[in-house]
């Protein structure tokens, strides 16, 4: 839920390319260094060589542009598919031809995927000097003819040499967020009538049909959201713990960072209101039995 109004430039290449990626090797990714090769450091290097690129964050998932123009996602198992892959704004063409003939390793991502876009898988063993075209062609897709022609050699990118812990592909997954998880699915499912479900890839439950309380980590840290309503909305943000999550805020959803130590009493109260609102009138009978 990383809004994307909100997005944030994390590092920028230089103009000569290929002198900043080697720079980058001593820098921290994920908690390890370069010298580590996992794919996250690889999947930078094959990005950030290339002439005025950035980082950037948008929809939880690391964003790569020049001038402006994104070409490449990389999108670890978004909403729960599983797929640790590139997105990249392929040229004209060339998702249907590497779709129809190499299944194994390309794929039609979402959202994007009708604008031509192309799933790279980056576990199934394809070749980084493969990846390192792809992401070249993609970027050359949408920079400016004066950047392209300085671009020279591809470099050889240096395949990961240690696979993505289970935590960094799904941070739910990690031991403080599975125990966050597991203690407010033991507070919603007291509720009357609630059952859980999944949604986007991460656990949400319902009273009835409709979702009133959920958890995520989409920007790595477990989070807590439920609906309080605007008048509270405002109370709340003034602590730094809440804020306003994207696409549910406007419904008058808050989010808690619970990457932090949790105040159970204060989380029951939240899903409880947040229940009530949602909550049929013979499941708030029973609720007040």
């Amino acid at each position: 839920m990383q809004n994307a109004n909100r997005a944030r430039t994390v590092t920028k290449s230089a103009t000569s390319g290929s002198t900043r990626a080697k720079a980058k090797d001593s820098r921290s990714v994920g908690g390890r260094t370069k010298n580590s090769r996992d794919l996250n450091a690889a999947v930078r290097e094959a990005c950030l060589w290339m002439p005025e690129t950035e980082e950037y964050l948008s929809h939880g998932s690391p964003n790569f542009r020049v001038r402006g123009k994104t070409f490449a996602t990389y999108a670890l198992n978004h909403h729960g598919d599983g797929r640790i892959a590139l997105w990249l704004n392929a040229p004209a063409g060339a998702q249907s031809l590497y779709v129809k003939t190499e299944p194994k390793h390309f794929f039609i991502p979402p959202y994007v995927g009708p604008r031509g876009w192309l799933g790279v898988n980056l576990d199934k063993g394809i070749a980084w000097t493969r990846v390192a075209q792809l992401v070249r062609e993609a970027y050359e897709k949408v920079a400016p003819p004066k950047l392209s022609v300085t671009l020279g050699k591809t470099p050889a990118i240096q395949p990961p040499s240690k696979e993505l812990k289970t935590d960094q592909i799904d941070p739910l997954q990690s031991k403080h967020a599975r125990s966050i998880v597991n203690a407010l699915r033991k507070i919603c499912l007291a509720l009357p009538e609630v059952v859980e479900a999944t949604q986007f890839g991460t656990p949400v439950w319902k009273a009835g049909k409709k979702s009133f309380a959920c958890a995520y980590a989409y920007t790595g840290r477990p989070t807590l959201s439920f609906w309080v309503g605007a008048d509270q909305q405002a109370l709340l943000t003034s602590d730094p713990r809440y804020s306003v999550p994207p696409y549910l805020g406007h419904a008058g959803w808050i989010a808690l960072d619970a990457g932090v130590a949790c105040d159970w009493s204060e989380v029951r109260s939240l899903a409880i209101h947040s229940y009530r609102h949602f909550a049929l009138k013979r499941m708030l009978a029973a609720l007040e039995r």
